[in-house]
């Protein structure tokens, strides 16, 4: 009788670690604490950082600039777009709505990006310089029509060489499943 109450146990015990265990829609269990920040012109970015946000349980927060962009502003054959024109002056910092989150509380940044000229748009400068980010691993993703994120990762270290950056990765049409991956692996 000891024997089959042994057995019942064990296999009670194995059930509950099973159901208690990541099946891939659910969230990481992680002791630092993760925000998701992201800007996102079009909607494609803000898809992968809600992705993110909700694969972690970390805090989701959109850059938002003070002066949202339109189609025009984008128009990247346009010499004289607002985004040809912020991102051919490398001061160029746009200016971000007020927001009410305080990046004092986390230990993770992931910082979410669409990809401009090779580089992260000059807002997401702005986004940093706004922020003390010292100490915290902060961890690039972005979306792109046809460029890589290498790029962009270089220069953000080489503007802020005093910031903890892991490699980046870019998130187009990423599934959730692989998404999950990454995050999971970038952060061990």
């Amino acid at each position: 009788m000891r024997k089959i109450i042994l057995a019942l146990a064990a296999i009670m015990t194995l059930s509950l670690v099973a159901c208690a265990q990541n099946k891939g829609g659910k969230r990481m269990q992680t002791e630092r604490k993760t925000l998701v920040v992201y800007f996102s012109a079009t909607g494609t970015t803000a898809n992968a950082a809600r992705t993110i946000a909700d694969v972690t349980g970390g805090t989701l927060h959109e850059i938002v600039p003070q002066q949202s962009y339109t189609s025009d502003d984008l128009d990247w054959n346009n010499k004289q777009s607002r985004s040809s024109v912020e991102m051919n002056n490398p001061k160029a910092r746009p200016a971000l709505k007020e927001t009410q989150t305080d990046v004092s509380k986390y230990d993770v940044v992931f910082i979410g990006y669409p990809i401009w000229w090779n580089q992260a748009p000059r807002i997401i400068n702005t986004f940093i310089e706004s922020h003390s980010l010292k100490g915290k691993t902060l961890i690039p993703f972005a979306t792109s029509g046809g460029s890589g994120i290498n790029n962009s990762v270089k220069e953000l270290r080489k503007a802020y060489p005093d910031l903890l950056w892991q490699n980046g990765k870019l998130l187009n049409s990423t599934s959730r499943n692989a998404i999950q991956s990454w995050v999971e692996n970038v952060m061990k």
